[in-house]
């Protein structure tokens, strides 16, 4: 055995470690890391949702069904690399997709079905707290599903003693306490990054929205208590411990971290929790996360306004198109490889394309590219039509193509990104993560003159939110008081071999003079959405 296996095995045996437990929207992920924030064991479990009477869920047996399974596959894995069994853990944590609507009533009984971010059946609480509030509420907030319920006279609405996203209820059941970790506290409602607590003047007035049309009901007690990380969020209780670990073999009484979302365990397990800094996650979607230094001045229905899990304000782009025609398109040239007989698999056709793409017009030779195959809040369109639009004197190579479509799915993006230049936020770094920067130094250089900013990429544990909830544990057990950024900077990333590509100039005064064309183009999309059927 090795002096890191015997290390490993030591650190389990004696509960120095930590576990995060991730519920996302197709894997519930189980990580496992010793002090070092090295991962030591991995687990997980498939789930998919239901559309049951027209609204988006998981039933609450799949919920804990899928964490058993989960954690089951966490400790098989701990014995078959280690030869040990988990039977102790130093903290833990749980993490899950944000937003959505659990409530229950006075005796802890789920009133109706779990419902997911993924509703879009809010829209018209929405608006209304947008407007009667002044702050961006999006359909998928915990406080737009209430209200709409509200709206709606749904008769569970009287029974309602509690609300907590899907981190809190999992967290709930196990500890006992009805908390939330700030960051996905600010899904549910509007924070005061002063107080990092929720937005007291602002909850006051949408508690008397609440009680104008359900008198009695106080819409400020149904909300659970907000926790900053690091702050201790309760232990493991005996029945928590049965719940997870059927068995019986995993002991109770962990001190567990507060928990949180998807996305704070997203800028946690890419270091960007600073302020000036963020993360871009590329993948069937796109979005960014940029911590801001200061509030915003005006609401903007282009940006969300959350937290990082230290409770500093964060400003979301998120576009719902992002690599998925691109990856058509390669997909396309690999068919044309096979064709004519070239031995070359979809990585290596995939990295050729993007290759290609350095070498196209800074501006990509006068070609548009829309990548919409869903419709694009930011840009106004309900519907996408993917589309490749050129003039007679633009110039169609391969490497003008292949840029293009770089540029394409950054498109919407930097829109987005534009407003926040516009609020004068300014960027020191940021982290990109997804398939898309595989290929060294092509899609990390052409996103880095999209946002005007420098763009790193690097490795980063591939179980990504799980160990981002289990680096908040270990934080949590060892961080004592330090700050989050610190501790992140001085503790877990200090090592790591990251590469930072800066804005070609170039590049910049290329994609600007395409992004232009890009937004006048826009109309050629709506009109397609509309012609074509």
């Amino acid at each position: 055995m090795t002096q890191q296996g015997a290390g490993a095995t030591a650190a389990i045996a004696e509960g120095h470690t930590s576990l995060g437990v991730e519920l996302g929207s197709t894997n519930i992920k189980a990580c496992l890391i010793g002090p070092d924030h090295q991962v030591l064991a991995t687990g997980s479990h498939g789930w998919e949702n239901q559309f049951v009477d027209r609204l988006w869920t998981y039933s609450e047996s799949a919920i804990w069904t899928g964490l058993q399974a989960a954690a089951a596959s966490l400790m098989a894995d701990v014995e078959r690399r280690h030869g040990v069994p988990l039977a102790r853990i130093g903290a833990l944590g749980f993490s899950a997709m944000m937003h959505g609507y659990l409530a229950f009533d006075a005796d802890g009984a789920l009133l109706v079905p779990f419902r997911t971010w993924r509703n879009t059946n809010t829209e018209r609480a929405a608006a209304e707290l947008t407007k009667t509030l002044g702050f961006n509420f999006p359909l998928r907030w915990s406080a737009s599903h209430l209200y709409q319920a509200i709206l709606d006279e749904e008769p569970h609405v009287a029974d309602v003693d509690f609300i907590t996203t899907l981190s809190g209820f999992v967290h709930w059941r196990l500890t006992g306490r009805k908390v939330l970790g700030v960051g996905d506290a600010s899904g549910m409602f509007p924070i005061d990054p002063a107080t990092h607590d929720f937005d007291a003047p602002m909850l006051k007035r949408f508690g008397e929205m609440v009680a104008a049309r359900r008198p009695g009901l106080d819409a400020a007690a149904l909300f659970p208590k907000v926790l900053v990380a690091g702050q201790n969020a309760g232990t493991l209780t005996a029945e928590g411990a049965a719940r997870l670990d059927p068995t019986g073999a995993l002991s109770p009484g962990a001190p567990v971290c507060p928990p949180e979302g998807d996305a704070g365990t997203g800028m946690v397990a890419t270091n960007a929790v600073a302020r000036r800094t963020g993360n871009i996650s590329a993948g069937t979607s796109i979005f960014a996360m940029v911590v801001l230094e200061k509030p915003l001045t005006v609401v903007h229905e282009e940006l969300d306004i959350v937290t990082t899990p230290a409770g500093d304000l964060v400003a979301m782009v998120h576009c719902n198109n992002g690599a998925s025609e691109l990856g058509a398109w390669a997909g396309v040239f690999t068919q044309f490889a096979v064709a004519i007989g070239a031995d070359a698999d979809a990585n290596a056709v995939f990295g050729a394309l993007f290759r290609a793409a350095l070498e196209g017009e800074a501006d990509g030779g006068g070609l548009i590219a829309y990548n919409y195959l869903a419709g694009e809040p930011i840009t106004g369109l309900a519907e996408g039509r993917p589309l490749v639009v050129r003039t007679p004197g633009s110039r169609l190579t391969l490497a003008n193509f292949m840029r293009t479509q770089l540029y394409a799915a950054f498109g919407t993006l930097s829109l987005g990104m534009n407003v926040l230049h516009g609020e004068g936020v300014q960027l020191d770094s940021m982290f990109a993560h997804g398939g898309m920067f595989k290929t060294a130094g092509v899609a990390q250089r052409l996103l880095a003159a999209a946002i005007g900013a420098p763009v790193t990429v690097g490795d980063t544990a591939s179980e990504g939110g799980a160990w981002g909830i289990a680096v908040l544990a270990e934080y949590l057990r060892t961080g004592a008081g330090e700050p989050l950024s610190d501790y992140l900077a001085g503790r877990v990333f200090a090592g790591a071999e990251l590469d930072v590509a800066d804005p070609d100039p170039a590049d910049v005064a290329g994609y600007a003079t395409w992004l232009k064309r890009y937004s006048a183009g826009l109309a050629i999309e709506k009109a397609a959405t509309e012609a074509i059927r």
